[in-house]
């Protein structure tokens, strides 16, 4: 049986493995003991610190090591290498998102710590994207048929206490990643105060409300829905689909517009900026 990681040795040179061994001198066959650490051209040996590190990409784990003063840029390299994402497609997360300047050791990369990657391969893409295009057309059509939903009733009684008095800023017309901190001052379906934590390193969603907090696997998350409110383009209302049906919707009222589409890749996995 394949064990669930492979390890794959990754060192600061940019070429993943060892030179080639396996035969003795005479020609017969040898095996080699594990190594603890990994030889790229010499550099491990001149004094290069390697780190320990478990990528995590689509139920896919990989365990690799890799230079400590290499940079974000170059472990995306290393990461379309194990994976087959371009690095252009490829979403890392490692305490928020990885900045492709500095290196790992500026950021604090420690031994066993967990990478995120969000990304499809091109193949993948185009394999789902053609059959989905037409449905996705016919579903916009019907929504755009409908009321809208910031003048259905069950969300007007949440709407019409207006503003929470601590609602975070919003910018029109700008996207941006998510914030370091929780997302809050927001009202959820009963009017309660509610605040979203997005655990990246666990694929977790929290949503914290003033009697409890869920912590939500990503991967339960069937879709995210959101729609601009009416007089105030700038924040949105948003739900979470939990289950097959709407009723299974957990509502949030005044989301800042900036960080929509922020929400909506991180929540579903989905890499839109092709």
């Amino acid at each position: 049986m394949e064990a669930e990681a492979q390890e794959l040795p990754l060192g600061c040179s940019g070429e993943g493995g060892s030179p080639a061994a396996g035969r003795s001198p005479e020609g017969e066959e040898r095996r080699d003991p594990p190594q603890a650490t990994v030889s790229n051209g010499g550099e491990a040996e001149s004094g290069k610190e390697l780190v320990e590190l478990k990528v995590i990409w689509n139920k896919n784990k990989y365990d690799v090591k890799f230079c400590l003063d290499s940079t974000g840029a170059e472990l995306k390299q290393k990461i379309h290498s194990l994976t087959g994402l371009p690095p252009a497609m490829q979403k890392v997360m490692f305490k928020g998102l990885l900045p492709e300047e500095k290196t790992l050791r500026e950021i604090k990369v420690t031994n066993g710590a967990k990478i995120m990657v969000v990304g499809s391969t091109i193949n993948d893409v185009l394999a789902v994207n053609t059959p989905k295009e037409a449905a996705q057309q016919e579903v916009k059509a019907e929504e755009n048929k409908k009321e809208p939903l910031c003048r259905q009733k069950q969300h007007r009684k949440v709407l019409d206490k207006g503003k929470p008095d601590d609602v975070m800023p919003s910018v029109k017309g700008v996207q941006e990643r998510l914030p370091t901190v929780p997302l809050s001052g927001m009202y959820n379906k009963s009017g309660g105060k509610v605040r979203l934590t997005f655990k990246l390193e666990q694929d977790q969603l929290w949503i914290g409300t003033k009697e409890r907090t869920e912590k939500l696997p990503m991967g339960s998350i069937k879709n995210v829905v959101s729609e601009p409110i009416e007089g105030h383009e700038d924040y949105h209302m948003m739900a979470f689909q939990l289950g097959p049906t709407e009723a299974s919707y957990y509502w949030v009222y005044w989301v800042p517009t900036q960080y929509v589409d922020a929400i909506k890749d991180t929540v579903l996995g989905k890499w839109q900026y092709f």
